[in-house]
């Protein structure tokens, strides 16, 4: 080899190592960007996770007191038709 195919060789050899050293940088920007964007993908399923959680627990509240009004309603059913009843029953006094 002349010495110009050496120079050659060095200069690209130096520009291949070059290219891959940028390839790489450029891998590891992409990679943390992505795993910054996962990150707050998870960040947000966890938040909603937690709502949903607070929000089931307000819903239990609900349907327990949509249980007692329910038992009110049939009390006060009950007593309307014994009301009825005993109305009717009296009804040609």
């Amino acid at each position: 080899m002349s010495v110009d195919e050496k120079q050659l060789v060095a200069v690209l050899t130096s520009f291949k190592e070059d290219m891959i050293e940028a390839f790489d940088r450029r891998i590891g920007i992409v990679e943390e960007n992505f795993q910054h964007k996962l990150d707050l993908v998870v960040e947000g399923q966890q938040m909603l996770a937690e709502r949903m959680d607070r929000m089931e627990g307000k819903l239990d509240q609900v349907e327990k007191r949509l249980d007692r009004v329910e038992v009110k309603v049939d009390a006060v059913a009950a007593d309307l038709t014994a009301h009825r009843a005993d109305t009717e029953a009296h009804h040609g006094v």
